[in-house]
C-alpha cells in the first residue's frame, strides 16, 4: 500500500530494515549491550588501570603498555558472561572483584591492589568499553 506520495512506506520499509540491520549487529556481538556503571568514568578507568599497572598481568587495549599474558587478556571483557570464571559479568560483582579479589574468591592469583571502590567503578566503566 502507498500513500498518496509513496514515501510514507518507503521511509517505513527503511526503518524497519535498519532496526533488522541493528539486532543482528547486536546478536552478533553477543547481544549484549553496552553496560553503564553508575558513578564510572571511562577515561579515568583507562588511566587508572594504568596507575594500577594491571597490564603487568592482563593485555588491555588502549592501557599503555598492558601487553601481558600472565592473566587472561581483557580485549572483549564487555562480552565475557562471567568474572574470572565465577560472578556474572555485571558492574556490581566487578567493582567488588577490582576492589578484593581474595575476598570474593580465596585462592586467586589476583591481589588485592588497594583499589578504592571509586576508582573501582572508573575502571570498570572502562573494561565495558572493551567489546
Amino acid at each position: 500500500m502507498r500513500d498518496s506520495s509513496g514515501h510514507r512506506w518507503f521511509w517505513r520499509g527503511a526503518a524497519m530494515a535498519v532496526l533488522g540491520l541493528v539486532v543482528l549487529t547486536a546478536c552478533e556481538r553477543g547481544g549484549r549491550e553496552h553496560v553503564k556503571v553508575q558513578g564510572g568514568d571511562a577515561e579515568r578507568g583507562r588511566k587508572l588501570l594504568a596507575q594500577y599497572q594491571c597490564g603487568s598481568c592482563h593485555a588491555i587495549p588502549g592501557v599503555m603498555g598492558a601487553r601481558s599474558t600472565a592473566g587472561p587478556s581483557l580485549e572483549t571483557f564487555a562480552r565475557q558472561s562471567y568474572i574470572a570464571g565465577h560472578l556474572p559479568n555485571y558492574p556490581e560483582p566487578l567493582v567488588r572483584w577490582i576492589v578484593d579479589p581474595p575476598a570474593i574468591h580465596p585462592g586467586t592469583l589476583m591481589p588485592n591492589m588497594g583499589v578504592s571502590p571509586a576508582d573501582a567503578r572508573h575502571m570498570a566503566a572502562y573494561l565495558y568499553t572493551l567489546q
